[in-house]
């Protein structure tokens, strides 16, 4: 059995009932089940329909996600979460980049290494020395002015945890940014990699070990075996390239507002919602939403 899920911008509800009722009738599927009025919804299917992503595509365009996944296993125990452009609206380093006037070579390195063009390590280390000599009290500068939450993300981390799950933070980006985000939304713990500084301005150095691709996954083999769960009972969302390791491994893994070559590597993509609809992925209604 497989649920075929539909969602649309909690912002801009998009999804039309008679649309949704025609798609169920369609594909054979059993009850129509609102999750949230013109929102989100879901049925239920015997298998994935042939025509899948032709009518996906149909979908994209009246701004409506289509995914269809297993019944079996769905809601799941941990949140595996990227931050720069999924749990916050901003690349991080990019936004430094701009306060040390080197924005717009900053933000083409990153754009390519998101999306899998470049080296992440190698791009990280080369935008981070383009920040060398910037006072570390820009740091908090960038917080406060320049850093905004995505929207749904504060509900999809406390409705998790009230059903008893765990959530970690993972990311590229750098702890002076992943302490303060984890806190204000309430992860449980987070991962990045650290900016050096000599005390007063950034050195242009990131320490060793960089946290890339395959420190997530790790991320995901250590956090799972330490709680003793699989990592068929995680689902993790990232937006770009060095995402796609754990986004493969995590039992879902879901490509929010990504970069073209990631979507084209996960078979669950949110292009239109915010960061509820993992929620609705799992099944939960917005009259179950924490936070």
């Amino acid at each position: 059995m497989f649920i075929v899920t539909l969602t649309s911008d909690p912002a801009l509800p998009a999804l039309d009932p008679a649309a949704a009722d025609s798609l169920r009738n369609a594909w054979g599927g059993g009850d129509l089940q609102w999750l949230a009025p013109d929102e989100a919804a879901e049925f239920a299917v015997a298998e994935v329909p042939g025509n899948f992503r032709d009518v996906w595509s149909d979908m994209q365009s009246l701004r409506i996600d289509l995914n269809v996944q297993p019944a079996e296993g769905r809601r799941k125990r941990m949140l595996l979460a990227d931050m720069d452009s999924t749990m916050i609206r901003q690349e991080c380093i990019d936004e430094l980049a701009d306060e040390a006037g080197v924005g717009a070579r900053v933000k083409d390195i990153t754009a390519r290494a998101m999306n899998g063009e470049l080296d992440f390590e190698g791009a990280l280390i080369e935008r981070v020395g383009l920040l060398k000599g910037l006072p570390v009290t820009v740091i908090d500068t960038v917080l406060a002015e320049r850093i905004t939450l995505m929207p749904g993300g504060p509900q999809l981390v406390a409705t998790m945890k009230a059903a008893g799950g765990y959530c970690a933070l993972v990311s590229g980006g750098f702890t002076a940014f992943t302490a303060r985000v984890a806190a204000m939304i309430g992860f449980d713990e987070h991962r990045a990699n650290t900016l050096l500084s000599d005390g007063d301005a950034l050195t242009g150095e990131v320490g060793r070990p960089i946290l890339g691709r395959e420190a997530k996954v790790r991320a995901l083999e250590e956090i799972t075996a330490r709680l003793g769960i699989a990592e068929a009972d995680v689902i993790a969302v990232g937006d770009g390239a060095n995402d796609l390791g754990m986004l493969g491994r995590a039992g879902t893994g879901v490509a929010l507002h990504a970069k073209p070559s990631v979507a084209a590597e996960c078979e669950i993509r949110v292009n239109h919602g915010d960061l509820t609809a993992l929620l609705y992925l799992q099944g939960y209604a917005r009259t179950e939403f924490a936070g």
